[in-house]
């Protein structure tokens, strides 16, 4: 319509189109690598995006599900047969009790990106990585499972002064979040106990034994303890019967990694396989008679 001799159009103005989120958040993580450089903490190859966590994408999806053919029901240790386990499908140490707690989940093996990544959160502090890690825990706990209550493995108060933080509750609070379940602090430990490293399993739990104590608020209820490794599981297995005086129904046991002890055992068929080829024996070498 005109109005004074002036022409005013009565269409209204079209908005600006709004920019791409994706290639403001990609124009945004180039700026940021650019001002702060740094390098992903496994591969050392420039990280690229903004992110809390100081590892790359890619090396943050390495790590994988362990899988075996042959394992125990229980405790799901690995075997690389079936003549460990009985008609139940139990091991040695669950058919006498040994393990402590009822069940046993864990996600991958402890070797590879996966043992760098908890070393990165355990050891170098970088506490952001509970996030992730806590998403493969979350992939391997079992959806039919029902539990009450989540408990951190404790850390004694020595340990986690010197740490500063406990791994185990961080992680143990991410699966919490996933799964909606409260995390409760229902067990310490009282007593420092002896380096578990280069001992026995009957000589890791004999360390261990009486080192957890439970509050008896756990009575009655399905308890989930995490942690980040299982080794032989004798420390789990130590707080996992303190958890049972106390009163607790059932205790299941998830870690992040185990040592597999296939590749332990196939290690040592090796060197012994390539011993054995050796043109003659250790024995013949210390006497000199190999020439």
């Amino acid at each position: 319509m005109s109005y004074w001799g002036c022409v005013f159009s009565s269409s209204r103005t079209k908005p600006l189109a709004s920019p791409n989120p994706s290639i403001v958040r990609k124009l945004a993580s180039h700026l940021f690598a650019l001002i702060f450089p740094d390098q992903c903490r496994i591969c050392s190859a420039p990280l690229t995006e903004i992110s809390r966590v100081p590892v790359c994408a890619a090396c943050l999806a390495k790590p994988t599900p362990m899988e075996t053919e042959f394992f125990c029901v229980a405790c799901r240790t690995p075997y690389l047969s079936p003549f460990p386990l009985n008609e139940e499908g139990l091991c040695g140490l669950c058919r006498r009790g040994l393990t402590g707690f009822d069940a046993a989940y864990t996600y991958g093996s402890y070797e590879g990106e996966l043992r760098q990544l908890i070393h990165l959160f355990k050891y170098a502090g970088i506490q952001t990585l509970a996030r992730p890690l806590g998403k493969f825990l979350s992939i391997a706990l079992p959806r039919e499972q029902r539990f009450d209550v989540i408990v951190p493995m404790p850390l004694h108060w020595m340990k986690q002064w010197s740490r500063g933080f406990n791994q185990s509750e961080l992680l143990a609070r991410e699966v919490g979040r996933r799964w909606n379940l409260p995390v409760k602090q229902l067990a310490r430990r009282i007593r420092a106990t002896a380096v578990q490293a280069g001992v026995t399993g009957a000589q890791r739990r004999a360390n261990v034994s009486g080192a957890f104590r439970a509050r008896d608020t756990v009575a009655g209820k399905r308890v989930l303890l995490v942690d980040d490794v299982m080794t032989t599981g004798a420390t789990a297995g130590s707080c996992a019967v303190a958890l049972k005086r106390a009163g607790a129904e059932h205790v299941a046991l998830l870690t992040l990694a185990r040592v597999d002890r296939r590749l332990v055992a196939a290690l040592t068929r090796a060197t012994s396989i390539f011993e054995s080829n050796l043109p003659g024996s250790f024995e013949d070498a210390k006497s000199g008679s190999i020439a």
